[in-house]
C-alpha cells in the first residue's frame, strides 16, 4: 500500500470547534448511538408498516408510513452534526447494530395491536434517551445540538401520542 494511501485512510477528520476535546467525544458517541437507534426505529417502524394488516390496514399503513419518513429525516442531521462537532458519522450496520438500544423484531407475525404497542413504549424510550444526552449537551454548553435535540423530543413525543391514540379501544 503506498504512503499516499495510507496518509488519506488515516487523515485527521476533526473539524476545529470551541467544545473541547470531552465535550467532542462526549456529544459525539452520544450521537452515534442516538443516530444507530434512530435507523433501528426507521427499520421496525418501515418493517411494521410493510406488514401490518387488518381492518385497520390503511390507517395504520399510513401512519407507519408517516412516521419512518420523520424518523429517517433525523439521521442526516444527526450525522452532520456529529462530523460540525469533529466526530465521526456512522460506519456501517455493523456498527448500528453494536450501538443500538433499539430491539429489533424479526417475528413472523405481530399484529397491529402490538406493533402500535412495541413502537409506542420505543419511541417513549427514544425521547427519554434523547433528554439524557440533551443533559449531556447542557454540561459542554453545546446549544446548537441542544436545540436540534429538542425538536427531535417533540416530534418523538407525537409519534408516541399518535401510536397510543392509534391503539386506543374505546
Amino acid at each position: 500500500m503506498s504512503k499516499n494511501v495510507k496518509a488519506r485512510r488515516s487523515a485527521n477528520l476533526a473539524t476545529p470547534t470551541d467544545l473541547g476535546g470531552n465535550a467532542t467525544k462526549d456529544i459525539t458517541g452520544g450521537l452515534a448511538i442516538l443516530a444507530a437507534d434512530v435507523l433501528a426505529l426507521w427499520m421496525k417502524t418501515k418493517n411494521f408498516h410493510w406488514h401490518v394488516s387488518g381492518p385497520h390496514f390503511r390507517d395504520y399503513h399510513l401512519l407507519l408510513d408517516e412516521q419512518s419518513n420523520q424518523i429517517y429525516a433525523m439521521v442526516d442531521p444527526i450525522a452532520e452534526r456529529a462530523r460540525k462537532l469533529g466526530g465521526k458519522a456512522l460506519h456501517s450496520i455493523g456498527q448500528v447494530k453494536k450501538l443500538q438500544r433499539v430491539l429489533d423484531n424479526d417475528a413472523e407475525y405481530v399484529s397491529p395491536q402490538d406493533m402500535l404497542a412495541e413502537l409506542r413504549e420505543d419511541n417513549k424510550q427514544l425521547a427519554r434517551n434523547m433528554r439524557v444526552l440533551h443533559e449531556v449537551c447542557d454540561e459542554h454548553n453545546d446549544i446548537a445540538t441542544a436545540s436540534l435535540i429538542e425538536n427531535w423530543v417533540d416530534e418523538t413525543e407525537q409519534r408516541t401520542w399518535f401510536l397510543f391514540e392509534a391503539a386506543r379501544r374505546d
